[in-house]
């Protein structure tokens, strides 16, 4: 049985059959989906159905993001996996890949960054919260596909005692060679939290949308 159960996948905003967008929002550790939804108060999502999986014991894997990836395991793959079939359902219910939204903060940032950068394809938009590519070496070969310049923000503190800038900027580079359009964004000395500056940048690529 999986770690992750996508049973525990909690649904908000307008319903799937009605709805036009989806954004998936993947909480942080120690956190939970309701948590990650309070996010969309401040989201220009009334048109959306809000998707937010749960992490079996509210962390999606156990170590540090930049820990060697075995360490992580089996937890890692199982939550890639969760986001997998999300999308899947999403796309079986009717949705198209440029209707599907991402955002994450922090550890879920970085669990929406391996994701997209494994499957890299023209989605709706997608907003990193403090976060990046997942391993204690990036492994490029695995980055694959073409984002046609689907529109993703990174933001992130420098420093932050999670989250090192140099990582953010390997992020948004890979994104970039695989044909994202990033708009990255280093504040200085921000707390690890979500500003504002931050939520106006994801409303910004939500307006794309209309």
């Amino acid at each position: 049985m999986a770690i992750h159960q996508i049973e525990n996948t909690v649904f908000a905003g307008k319903p799937l059959d009605t709805a036009s967008k989806v954004l998936i929002m993947i909480h942080g550790r120690g956190a939970n989906a309701q948590s990650i939804l309070s996010l969309a108060e401040h989201l220009s999502v009334k048109d959306f159905a809000l998707v937010a999986p749960n992490a079996t014991g509210n962390t999606w894997y156990p170590l540090s993001f930049l820990a060697p990836e075995a360490q992580n395991e089996p937890y890692l793959s199982s939550a890639l996996s969760l986001v997998t079939d999300l999308v899947n359902q999403l796309k079986a219910q009717g949705f198209q890949s440029k209707d599907i939204y991402f955002t994450g903060f922090s550890q879920g940032a970085c669990l929406t960054s391996e994701f997209l950068g494994r499957n890299a394809e023209r989605f709706g938009g997608a907003f990193i919260f403090t976060g990046g590519l997942i391993g204690d070496s990036l492994k490029t070969n695995r980055y694959q596909g073409n984002f046609e310049g689907t529109p993703i923000f990174i933001g992130s503190s420098n420093p932050d005692f999670h989250v090192p800038v140099e990582r953010v900027y390997a992020t948004t580079n890979i994104f970039k060679d695989l044909g994202a359009n990033v708009t990255e964004k280093i504040y200085p000395n921000m707390a690890h939290t979500i500003i504002e500056d931050e939520i106006k940048e994801a409303n910004k690529i939500l307006a794309l949308s209309v």
